[in-house]
């Protein structure tokens, strides 16, 4: 058993508390010189800590944010629809127009086909009404025939 232990008694230890102990503020080693433009040397700022510390750095702009796209005053589906529109009214007018050029289309040929009946029909009857002064052609006369029945009477 240890000493500390005694069989039904206790002894207390005395507690010991320890103090962190700060260390001197350690002097930074200067930053190298970056050689600058001139007109573009950046803001450098100074706080001073509570402990006396002093920090040093560059200042950071605030971020800017983006300028705010502006809409246009009319929906891009809007002017797809408008478009559309022009577009079928287009169609629409070019199928008035072919539908016309079909309808002339088509009284131009029936008139075409009714001149060559005509024509042709002419040219026929000419044929036939100077086959008399044509001698090498076959001649057919046609006479009226008379024709008797029987009656019966009864």
């Amino acid at each position: 058993m240890s000493p500390d232990h005694t069989h039904g008694s206790s002894v207390q230890r005395a507690v010991e508390v320890h103090q962190p102990t700060p260390y001197p503020p350690e002097i930074p080693a200067p930053a190298p010189v970056v050689p600058v433009q001139p007109n573009s040397v950046p803001a450098v700022a100074s706080i001073v800590l509570p402990d006396g510390r002093v920090v040093t750095g560059y200042a950071i702009e605030p971020a800017h944010p983006e300028p705010v796209t502006v809409k246009p005053a009319v929906s891009r589906t809007a002017v797809n629809v408008a478009l559309g529109g022009v577009g079928f009214l287009a169609v629409c007018g070019g199928l008035i127009l072919l539908t016309s050029f079909i309808a002339a289309l088509t009284a131009f040929i029936t008139q075409l086909i009714i001149l060559a009946a005509v024509i042709f029909g002419g040219w026929i009857a000419v044929q036939i009404f100077s086959a008399s002064g044509h001698q090498d052609g076959t001649t057919v006369n046609i006479r009226k025939a008379v024709i008797k029945r029987n009656h019966f009477h009864g």
